[in-house]
């Protein structure tokens, strides 16, 4: 497996027209273990977590592939859908990705009234306080490949006035 630093070896995915399956994993998830290929030529890609150089990484290695590639992402969920809403733009469509989400780790709550995305380790439908506008939103399992988050909202909305 090669890390994100190494350029793609010739037969593992990185030459133009790459029409396989890209295992992607952040942290210490690992999405080659997870899923079969099943016989498919087979590409590993590792990275520490989803920041802008790996996903500029992960697009460029996508951008010199072929209709039909496979994409599977691995690891903790804030990661895995940052990656998801990066590669959207890459052209894949839903049938084309596979996503394994780790049950705990950070998540992105995105707060619809200033629009800004805040990261905590709190379960689905607890509160927290959005690092924008200080809001105190509520989420719930509401997400949004778009944005890459789960949609937070007022907590308090419907007792205001």
């Amino acid at each position: 497996m090669r890390t994100a630093s190494q350029s793609p070896a010739t037969g593992t995915g990185g030459e133009p027209g790459f029409r396989g399956v890209i295992s992607v994993s952040f942290g210490a998830a690992d999405a080659s273990a997870d899923h079969d290929a099943d016989g498919v030529s087979r590409q590993d890609l590792r990275f520490a977590s989803a920041n802008p150089e790996a996903l500029a990484n992960l697009r460029s290695v996508l951008a010199h592939s072929r209709v039909g590639v496979r994409l599977v992402l691995a690891g903790p969920p804030a990661d895995v859908h940052a990656a998801a809403s990066a590669v959207a733009v890459c052209g894949l469509v839903d049938e084309e990705i596979t996503i394994l989400c780790d049950e705990v780790g950070p998540r992105v709550i995105f707060c619809g009234h200033c629009h800004t995305s805040t990261t905590t380790d709190h379960a689905i439908g607890t509160d927290v306080v959005c690092q924008g506008c200080a809001t105190t939103l509520t989420f719930t399992d509401h997400f949004s490949r778009r944005v890459g988050g789960y949609l937070g909202f007022s907590a308090h909305a419907e007792e205001a006035a």
